[in-house]
């Protein structure tokens, strides 16, 4: 069986009432061009009072309409209400669409639907994409969309695993390969991967794909296959780059826009706070304080990764990493995990976490400010998926403002200023999870006749022979609930209040306002302060960071405490508080920089 452009199981009837359904949702046809307007997207589990199945129309088999009832899908989002008309009739197709708007569902379902009766033994479709995590992702909706039909097979092949169990599968009957570029180029080199069949080809996530550099494997790969083949391009922006390659490769395409980007992030909270880099790991600690389950956080190198994540379980999260050093293996199971439950957060990178779609992300975190727009949008992409309501907050400090106003532009988006939680918002968070999850066990509807019968031989046994009252128990109960730990955070915080307002301050200085300041630095400087002068100065690669992080990890001195640092070739001059402990002084000649 093929995939001919003239080949197709729809009448024309079907094909123009789904047509005109299009306009419903404000197109605006431009020749073979469809651009469909900043609507909100609408989800594809619909409600009870709403049509039985909106894919009906479509013309797909009663196997992909059960396998779709069964997982909740009433009505096609737009991206799939354009696009399937389109690729039902063979056309090749060139779609600008953010991931979460359905555009897997939008290429599988009619590809499934022409592959209904293949009996041929080697793949009739290739899906690229640009990371395995993806790859994972798309293979496994076209199983599951494809469950209730028989015989219909789905293969992913990636690096970072065996390839053995790749070419196993490959030599049995499969019907659509899903891959990373990599992985495909070795076994079409190998003989592996038969593509003589192949006349459908996808292209999911093309523009990332060119970020990664993998435009000459995409070349290659193309040439390979066999002339005569209907393409699908599907890209969230749409740089010259893949415009060459769509006027290169695609026959006379389908163009569909999809211009939803701001109404897709409008279901994302999108905050900012102003944070400098020797507070992040504490601002972000107290982030997660409000909120840490579900939660993704960024960072640029592989190295932060660990050390975040080493940090946050020292605190007592459920931490997991993810980054380009992980093994697949590793990195799927770790997914699964936080897709259950048992991580609540994760700490990656950018490129490893492409493509993630875990419907338990809550909170995005930009720990490190993302490079580009493309990047942020990616980043917060992550939760506030197919209709899903989500935060994101990004760390941004004084070098990276005009970054931030620059994203505002580019995305068209106002983004919130918050504060860094205070001590009283954290333990209001606290006060206020404690009673909820009391009243909850109190409201359990489980029913363990042997666990009710130990609680009330406990209760009788402190009554009678302890003579407690329920008071008593009850404070007992909580007090075992809370630990040995201190419930409310009492550490000072007044660094917060310098640290929310540090950077709008320096934002409207002038000339007078920097001496005026100046002045006020030297006076307290003189009134408060004592200079010491240390050892260690230029020549040995120290930095201010590096000295102020070293007094405060081998004295009782708070970093804020610390004034005026100023490192010479040789040596340092550090402004520390006048009324020092003697005890505090002597520790201080004895101190070594870690740089």
């Amino acid at each position: 069986m093929t995939l001919k452009k003239e080949d197709h199981s729809v009448d024309n009837g079907q094909l123009k009432s789904q047509k005109d359904d299009i306009s419903l949702i404000e197109t605006k046809k431009l020749e073979n061009k469809t651009e469909i307007g900043s609507q909100p997207l609408e989800e594809s589990k619909g409600n009870e009072n709403e049509n039985e199945n909106g894919f009906q129309n479509f013309g797909f088999n009663q196997s992909i309409l059960n396998a779709l009832r069964n997982k909740g899908y009433k009505n096609p989002t737009p991206i799939q209400k354009a696009s399937i008309p389109e690729l039902m009739l063979g056309r090749d197709l060139l779609g600008q669409a953010q991931t979460g708007t359905g555009k897997t569902a939008a290429f599988a379902l009619p590809l499934i639907e022409k592959l209904n009766d293949n009996k041929e033994l080697n793949a009739k479709v290739l899906v690229m994409t640009p990371t395995r995590e993806l790859a994972t992702q798309v293979a496994e909706s076209f199983k599951s969309y494809s469950s209730e039909s028989s015989n219909f097979k789905t293969v992913a092949i990636y690096g970072g695993t065996d390839y053995r169990n790749q070419i196993s599968a490959l030599k049995r009957k499969v019907d659509v390969v899903v891959g990373t570029p990599g992985r495909i180029m070795d076994h079409i080199r190998q003989g592996t991967f038969k593509i003589n069949g192949i006349n459908c080809l996808v292209l999911d996530e093309a523009d990332e794909m060119l970020n990664m550099g993998f435009l000459e494997d995409i070349e290659w790969i193309i040439d390979q296959l066999p002339e005569n083949k209907q393409m699908v391009l599907f890209s969230a922006t749409m740089p010259n780059e893949i415009r060459n390659i769509a006027k290169k490769y695609l026959n006379d395409p389908a163009e569909i826009l999809i211009k939803s980007v701001k109404k897709e992030t409008q279901l994302i909270s999108q905050k900012f706070l102003y944070v400098q880099r020797h507070h992040k790991l504490d601002a972000l600690k107290r982030i997660l304080e409000l909120n840490n389950e579900g939660v993704i956080i960024f960072v640029r190198t592989k190295l932060l990764t660990t050390s975040i994540a080493e940090a946050l379980e020292n605190s007592g999260h459920t931490v997991a990493v993810l980054n380009g050093d992980i093994p697949q293996n590793q990195r799927e199971n770790t997914v699964d995990r936080l897709k259950k439950g048992f991580i609540d957060i994760l700490v990656a990178t950018d490129v490893a976490a492409r493509g993630l779609d875990v419907e338990r992300i809550k909170l995005v975190v930009n720990y490190d400010f993302p490079f580009d727009k493309e990047t942020y949008t990616h980043r917060i992409g992550r939760t506030g998926r197919a209709g899903r309501s989500g935060e994101a907050i990004l760390f941004v400090n004084q070098r990276e403002k005009h970054f931030l106003r620059n994203l505002e532009n580019s995305t068209r988006t106002k983004i919130e200023e918050i504060n860094i939680p205070s001590n009283k918002i954290i333990n209001e968070k606290r006060m206020e999870k404690l009673i909820e999850n009391v009243n909850e066990s109190s409201l359990s509807k489980e029913e363990n006749e042997e666990n009710k019968a130990l609680i009330f031989d406990v209760l009788d046994n402190l009554k009678e022979k302890h003579s407690m009252d329920d008071s008593n128990i009850a404070m007992a109960a909580i007090n075992l609930v809370i630990g040995n730990k201190a419930f409310f955070v009492n550490e000072d915080d007044s660094w917060i209040h310098k640290q929310n307002n540090t950077d709008r301050n320096r934002s409207n200085r002038n000339g007078n306002n920097r001496l005026r300041n100046s002045n006020r630095r030297n006076n307290y400087q003189n009134d408060s302060f004592e200079t010491y002068k240390f050892n260690f100065g230029k020549f040995d690669g120290v930095r201010v960071a590096n000295i102020i992080s070293s007094i405060c990890n081998s004295t009782n001195i708070n970093g804020r405490s610390i004034g005026k640092v100023q490192i010479f070739n040789d040596y340092s001059l550090v402004d520390l508080p006048r009324d020092l402990h003697r005890e505090t002084k002597n520790k201080l000649k004895n101190i070594k920089v870690r740089n």
